[in-house]
């Protein structure tokens, strides 16, 4: 019975993500409309050139707008938002509903006034709080509300692009952590019910019509596998850049509120060039698959489409680099396969760019199974199945080699945190030395005499001693086999002081139980006094290495137990 209800919420979930992506992708096409002046059915990305050069200062406007919802959450609320991947990782998956409707408002106002993100961060950022927001009034354990906000993802996912199996394994690679078979049914359940319901109610989904191209030769996985290669290379520049941007950015002093607005003018001097720089570009990447360009153009394009994503998120406007990193892949494939042909090697161009694609997207985005399915649902192709994993495997490899992150977890390690997947570590963060350190030590004073602490411990009553000043601050431990050994100094052993150990090695109650075993680790020691602070010095408990050892152990295996049942 409860696999059929978690079935039934994931369902549930999954529309919810539908209803979504439907009802932001509408508002947003609507606002470009009427921001820009568009025409029935035109996209703002696939426009030849601006309607009137003053539109070239609607991403500013739009900047302005950010500035004010940034100011305005700062000073209501007083914790950086909690996304779907960090949620899972540290807080079991519990996320505000408040919170993810303020984030994806802002990614609506930032692609809709033009700026060069993706809108895909809103939809999976709002479904996947609903899916937390239902497993909380389900009373469901730590393992299903994580499912639940995987089922959010996948189901906004599936109805953005129309691709259920994509929604399914971004849910697997990306969200959750891990594929299981308890996870199966929810999460495919959720990601269908997503795409059926948005192909229903009419929502924009991205598919790629590639033509007829030449088979597949063995000799073809050599550009491939080199593919691969320029594309993660790539996928690591475009991160970095971002990085660079936005530390340019904080190095100049100017006021957070204002930076959006300086962006949104860059952004809207770049859009004058080209009007397929702005927004996340699903009609420019139409454009790139319905029309030819010449090597230079695409060139050209390929530098200005960078720069304004990598502005737009430095400078502080709300979205991803989802889409954004699809349309720089298919313009790296047809680069690549055109530069190919100067040097005599045919490369089809049409799939160079959807593996092209595939390689920069694995690389930004840190699913490989989860692009290599998202290119065969949009083209429905399996003829070009081979080649996609190839380059998608080859880009994530040299990706983790090279960097490390993705760009969700490299955009949270700018902000201090260490995650780089979303594996359930919240268990570990909250383990800490106060939860499991033994409150029943035993203490004595450093100027205590041999002879006296030999009668107060004989051997086998008690394995270490904490000593203490007259004030009661830490001075050191003594193992009390120590004191029974026959001393080898010089001077004869009157008080305990010459025995004891890790005078200035202590533990805090506040740090977690894998900084405190790297400090066992490092110090060579196995046992540590806790005490309240630096200052005080007050000891307050005692921590050995072995048990803090089987209490990490039994964390780590309790998490692998959620993940895998």
């Amino acid at each position: 019975m409860r696999s059929t209800l978690l079935f039934v919420l994931g369902s549930v979930v999954g529309a919810l993500g539908g209803l979504v992506v439907t009802g932001v992708s509408n508002l947003t096409q609507v606002l470009h409309h009427a921001l820009f002046g568009l025409g029935a059915g035109a996209r703002l990305s696939e426009q030849a050139a601006l309607g009137h050069p003053l539109l070239a200062t609607v991403p500013a406007v739009g900047g302005i707008l950010m500035g004010a919802t940034i100011v305005l959450n700062r000073k209501y609320r007083k914790r950086q938002p909690v996304d779907p991947i960090e949620a899972n990782a540290l807080h079991g998956g519990r996320m505000s509903m408040r919170e993810s409707a303020v984030i994806t408002s802002q990614t609506v106002i930032s692609s809709s006034f033009g700026a060069s993100v993706g809108l895909e961060a809103g939809y999976t950022q709002l479904a996947s709080a609903a899916g937390s927001w239902l497993a909380t009034r389900f009373r469901l354990r730590r393992n299903e509300v994580r499912m639940l906000v995987g089922c959010g993802a996948a189901g906004a996912i599936a109805a953005a692009f129309g691709a259920p199996l994509t929604g399914a394994f971004y849910a697997f690679e990306l969200i959750v952590g891990i594929y299981s078979i308890g996870l199966l049914a929810p999460v495919v359940g959720a990601a269908l019910a997503g795409n059926l319901l948005a192909v229903q109610l009419g929502a924009v989904q991205t598919h790629i019509e590639l033509g007829a191209i030449a088979a597949v030769g063995p000799y073809d996985i050599v550009a491939f596998v080199a593919l691969g290669l320029i594309g993660g290379s790539f996928a690591v520049m475009l991160m970095r850049f971002v990085g660079l941007v936005e530390r340019a950015l904080v190095a100049s002093r100017l006021p957070i509120w204002l930076r959006p607005a300086i962006g949104g003018l860059a952004v809207g001097g770049l859009g004058l060039i080209t009007p397929q720089v702005l927004s996340s570009g699903h009609g420019a990447l139409h454009l790139q698959f319905s029309q030819s360009f010449g090597l230079f153009a695409l060139v050209g394009l390929l530098v200005l489409k960078s720069m304004a994503s990598a502005i737009s998120l430095g400078a502080g406007f709300r979205g991803g680099l989802f889409f954004a990193s699809l349309f720089l892949g298919a313009l790296i494939g047809k680069i690549s396969a055109m530069g190919a042909s100067l040097i005599g090697m045919q490369v089809d161009v049409g799939l160079a760019a959807v593996v092209g694609m595939a390689a920069v997207a694995t690389g930004v985005v840190g699913g490989p199974l989860t692009l290599t399915f998202l290119i065969l649902e949009t083209t429905n192709d399996l003829a070009i199945s081979g080649a996609v994993m190839v380059a998608s495997a080859i880009s994530g490899v040299l990706v983790r080699e090279m960097f490390g992150f993705s760009f969700s977890t490299w955009r949270l390690h700018l902000r201090g945190e260490s995650i780089r997947a979303p594996y359930d570590i919240g268990r570990i963060r909250s383990l800490t030395v106060g939860a499991i350190m033994r409150r029943d030590i035993t203490t004595i004073e450093k100027e205590t005499s041999l002879s006296e602490f030999r009668q107060r411990f004989p051997l086998g009553s008690t394995e270490r001693v904490v000593a203490m000043d007259s004030s009661g601050a830490y001075e050191g431990i003594v193992l009390v086999a120590e004191a029974y050994q026959p001393w080898e100094g010089e001077e004869p052993l009157e008080t305990i002081e010459p025995l004891l150990r890790h005078k200035d090695r202590f533990l805090l109650a506040g740090i977690n139980a894998s900084d405190a075993a790297a400090m066992f680790e490092r110090e060579g020691s196995e046992e540590l006094a806790v005490v309240e602070n630096i200052t005080s010095r007050k000891v307050i408990g005692l921590l050995t290495e072995a048990y803090l050892l089987r209490r990490y152990s039994a964390a780590l295996d309790q998490g692998w137990k959620d993940l895998t049942s």
